[in-house]
């Protein structure tokens, strides 16, 4: 992924490489080693790679390209002002047509916050989070170990991919290619996640119900 400049995925690979590893009992002091040895690699990588250089300065001032490079992120935060409070109405955003690149995919959540507005926006992310909190919970009480590592990766990965494009969205990192799950466009990419939280709900149905008293 690093020879096809998609950074993101990178780091989304070695994330619940990680989670996965650390759930299946490798020692905290090989994290340490290895984190150490991972940032190192990529610091270097993202300090000398023009492309990266450049998403980082624009990302802290996208003004200084603002029909260029920074136009993306630009356009995403008129997208999140001019939803406010309650939104502009499902379907009525005007920063989709032609405004906001990407808008259908990757930017999907300035929309929804323009639509919805903040109150909206502010459900999808506890939504999210309350299927990120049932995933671990099922993972600590998952019958075996390789039903419970299964779903801490797909977890993992899952909130991986919420932070980081929300993250991207409102301007706390720099753009990347990282979609938001079972909101971005594709078809295939719905499917997978479709698919993955199908195994997610075939190990939870392993997990004995609790007993009444």
């Amino acid at each position: 992924m690093y020879f096809q400049n998609h950074m993101s995925g990178t780091i989304l690979i070695i994330v619940v490489a990680a989670s996965v590893l650390f759930a299946g009992g490798v020692k905290l002091g090989w994290f340490v080693a290895g984190g150490s040895l991972v940032t190192a690699i990529l610091s270097f990588i993202v300090l000398n790679t023009s492309y990266m250089k450049g998403r980082i300065d624009i990302w802290l001032n996208p003004w200084s390209d603002p029909v260029g490079k920074g136009f993306q992120a630009i356009q995403s935060l008129l997208a999140i002002g001019s939803g406010g409070l309650l939104g502009l109405g499902l379907g009525n955003s005007r920063q989709k047509f032609l405004y906001l690149p990407e808008e259908h995919n990757d930017f999907i959540f300035a929309i929804v916050c323009e639509e919805l507005g903040f109150i909206g926006a502010a459900l999808v992310i506890i939504l999210f989070a309350l299927l990120i909190i049932r995933g671990y919970w099922l993972a600590i009480h998952a019958r075996d170990r390789f039903g419970a590592l299964l779903i801490v990766g797909i977890t993992t990965m899952f909130a991986f991919q919420v932070f980081f494009n929300i993250s991207v969205v409102t301007g706390l990192l720099p753009v990347t290619g990282i979609s938001l799950p079972f909101f971005s466009y594709g078809g295939t990419a719905l499917v997978i996640q479709m698919a993955e939280m199908g195994i997610v709900r075939s190990v939870s149905r392993q997990i004995p119900a609790p007993r009444a008293d």
